[in-house]
């Protein structure tokens, strides 16, 4: 992991926020890039570009570059996307051998402003943090102005912005915002598509999913059904009459139902109880939030007790804390890893439970390529509101997409062993993942790999894979 660095210099770093100001880091080799976009006056995103060594130069199918936004409002891309799911090294710093460098550049960013290693200098002032999807689309537009107008290399690749969670809101509002970007001719890029993963884009379908699905598996029984049912009704007609806030309040009222009917069930994975999962149990250790915690309570206590060694799949805090900050140079002393993630979250409580179907059908009339993968045993964002919400779609094309036939999906030569299931019409695609929870590309590597190897075109994945 060690390199020699040569920072490009920007202007002098500051240890304080006071005077914290751009800078930009490379890797004498090029195969990494990092730093902090000011996106607003006293409002810094942190970044962090790898470039794939896998590259192929095929003028047919342009080597592709992957913005991947994480979920939360406020869990760190830079920090879970990158090393728990799809980087180039996995939390231990060992070579990840199904990391989507095989098929793509990686962009990973900490947004909104304030999650992981992205700042606002005074946490305090609500003017700092977005409060919204558009106004979180508007930093991202931004940063992406800063990397992408600068290098005439990345402008060439087309930008594929695949999200997981809530980072399926940011993806769809961006998409939009960068499009009127690239048409008003601020932004030199192409927009190959968007990938939404178990992403929260009807917060209502998603919370009449869960107890049938429970009720289904066993894991609740005809009471706590009920009870579970009850509330959902409530957040429906608090989302009928705009009461979004109260609806956010009820959505943890509702997961606390869940939790005490069903023993405390892993929301990321049906099939665990909720400290089985190291990658959910840190994610929502992150977010800082009242659930997440009174959620995994469990888990958090056997993490303070273990004798995880820095770096481990349990200990990703000290892992960011320590080499990865050493390595960075740039993050500012005051700056702790996620240190601002639960303010990021409350800033969220009037938008956190709007849906965003009305901004995947304008991607769709736009010809913009949507793609849509669910993990089978996600329960937050569980397939069956997932196709609740897709059903809901405008989209002229949507009829013949419903009316298809499903193509089954394997890993390797044999044909023996189902790993999910896939059908597309026009711009819509669909990839139903078994055996994955909330965390597809941890659960299901293989297939995840193919997947959005297909779906960036990349010239080292066949067309029919």
């Amino acid at each position: 992991m060690a390199k020699v660095l040569c920072v490009l210099v920007v202007s002098a770093l500051l240890s304080l926020f006071h005077g914290f100001t751009t800078a930009t880091v490379k890797t004498e080799d090029g195969s990494e890039e990092w730093g902090y976009v000011e996106v607003r006056p006293r409002a810094h995103m942190f970044w962090w570009l790898y470039r794939s060594p896998y590259r192929v130069n095929d003028p047919s199918r342009p080597w592709p570059v992957i913005l991947w936004l994480q979920g939360g409002p406020g869990a760190s891309g830079v920090g879970i996307g990158n090393f728990q799911e799809i980087g180039p090294l996995d939390s231990n710093l060992k070579p990840r051998n199904s990391t989507w460098l095989r098929v793509a550049d990686l962009l990973f960013v900490d947004n909104p402003v304030g999650t992981g290693f992205s700042f606002v200098e005074d946490a305090s002032n609500d003017k700092l943090l977005v409060k919204t999807d558009e106004e979180a689309a508007d930093d991202l537009t931004t940063l992406l102005i800063m990397i992408f107008n600068r290098d005439e290399g990345l402008q060439k690749s087309p930008l594929y912005i695949v999200a997981e969670s809530y980072g399926g809101k940011f993806a769809v509002t961006l998409a939009l915002a960068a499009l009127d970007a690239i048409e008003a001719g601020k932004l030199k890029l192409t927009l190959g598509g968007v990938a939404l993963g178990d992403s929260w884009i009807s917060p209502e379908d998603f919370v009449f999913s869960w107890a049938p699905l429970l009720k289904d598996l066993s894991r609740l029984d005809t009471n706590g059904a009920k009870k579970s049912m009850s509330v959902a009704e409530k957040i429906r007609d608090e989302l009928i009459h705009g009461k979004y806030v109260e609806a956010t309040t009820s959505w943890r009222e509702l997961e606390e139902v869940i939790s005490q009917s069903s023993n405390l069930v892993d929301f990321y994975n049906v099939l665990l109880d909720a400290f089985m999962d190291p990658v959910s149990s840190v994610a929502a250790e992150e977010l800082g939030n009242a659930i997440a915690a009174q959620r995994y309570s469990t888990y958090l206590n056997y993490l303070k007790s273990s004798s995880s060694s820095p770096g481990s799949d349990g200990d990703i805090n000290s892992l960011m804390e320590g080499p990865i900050r050493k390595k960075l140079k740039i993050i500012p002393k005051n700056v702790t890893w996620g240190g601002q993630g639960n303010a990021v979250f409350n800033n969220f409580q009037g938008d956190f439970m709007k849906p965003r179907i009305n901004e995947v059908d304008e991607l769709l009339a736009k010809g913009v390529n949507v793609t849509v993968y669910n993990g089978q045993l996600d329960l937050i964002c569980a397939t069956k509101g997932t196709e609740a919400w897709l059903g809901k779609l405008k989209w002229e094309g949507l009829h013949e997409f419903l009316d298809m036939d499903r193509t089954p999906l394997y890993c390797g030569t044999s044909k023996l062993g189902t790993r999910g299931f896939t059908k597309s019409y026009k711009n819509l695609h669909f990839y139903w993942i078994l055996g994955a929870g909330h965390f597809v590309p941890v659960d299901q590597p293989c297939v995840a790999l193919n997947m959005v190897g297909s779906i960036t075109q990349s010239p080292t994945t066949p067309h029919s894979s």
